[in-house]
């Protein structure tokens, strides 16, 4: 893995592998542009020269096993990063790694792992936290829960801290309302009572390096302060872009996918109290901020 520039505020001496370099993990990347190393997966070989055009290493990997250059660099890695999805076998990365993690990691003093506010299920809209009873609904779900399980274990294991950030819905550049709205395909999809929690993909970016730098372990729900019901979102963007939102439609008349519908069957307001009092001051507070920034410097469109 090359050598990379001195670029922020404080120099890490850190090498980092990403597992699942997409659409957080590249945001994660970005926020480390001090670290001494960093490499992060893809599964597809057309990536490889995005990846390596951002100052990620890449390495191909699908989930069967750790081919000799991806085994190599890792001997090398201090802090890993997992946000790579589990499958009903369980969660490939954790699979391949085990059961001798310390000798196919020797370096390795931090471990954090991508996983879902989902795994708590649905609460009738009360505030959760990270104390509260996990009830997860959907199987994904279910797996993201075990997943976190297996990855706290394989870390009392081989002795180092891991960091479980349960994200709630993630938005940023190329995924959001203002997207959906230029591409016509925005929906204000009204259920009475329902509130969705969300995070901008910079403060995910934030919070795993300001836990990576602590060296934190636990479990942390990163979210923004505001649950809101979705159609609010979407009405203001169309104030930002100047247009018309598109009419609201009562839920049980929307046409929408299994998976879209099933999102709808839990409510839950995520409390993000416990990683700012681990210290981290959230970039975007709020959806109307981040989509604010966006829209005002134009870097909606495109992901980076």
């Amino acid at each position: 893995m090359g050598k990379r520039a001195d670029r922020c505020d404080c120099v890490m001496d850190a090498s980092v592998f990403i597992f699942g370099a997409g659409y957080s993990g590249r945001a994660i990347a970005r926020a480390l542009p001090d670290v001494r190393q960093i490499a992060g997966t893809t599964r597809s070989p057309a990536k490889t020269g995005m990846l390596a055009g951002i100052d990620i290493e890449p390495h191909l990997y699908a989930g069967d096993g750790l081919g000799t250059e991806t085994a190599a660099a890792l001997r090398d890695v201090t802090h890993l990063i997992v946000s790579i999805a589990p499958g009903k076998g369980g969660d490939p990365a954790l699979a391949d790694l085990s059961p001798d993690g310390r000798d196919k990691l020797p370096s390795l003093r931090w471990i954090g792992y991508l996983s879902t506010v989902g795994v708590y299920g649905d609460h009738g809209g009360a505030w959760v936290d990270e104390m509260s009873e996990c009830r997860p609904v959907s199987e994904r779900s279910r797996q993201r829960l075990e997943a976190e399980k297996a990855w706290a274990e394989f870390g009392r294991t081989v002795g180092v801290p891991v960091a479980i950030l349960r994200l709630s819905g993630i938005y940023g550049p190329g995924r959001n309302a203002l997207v959906n709205l230029a591409k016509g395909t925005a929906k204000r999809i009204v259920k009475q009572g329902q509130v969705f929690n969300r995070i901008h993909v910079e403060d995910i970016a934030g919070a795993t390096r300001h836990l990576m730098r602590e060296m934190t372990g636990g479990v942390f729900n990163i979210s923004d302060d505001e649950p809101s019901p979705p159609q609010d979102v979407v009405t203001y963007a169309a104030e930002l872009m100047g247009v018309e939102p598109p009419p609201e439609i009562p839920f049980e008349e929307a046409e929408m996918s299994p998976m879209a519908r099933s999102f709808y069957g839990e409510r839950k307001r995520i409390s993000n109290a416990k990683l700012k009092a681990a210290g981290y001051c959230l970039r975007f507070a709020d959806y109307r901020s981040g989509l604010k920034a966006m829209w005002d410097s134009g870097e909606w469109e495109n992901e980076r």
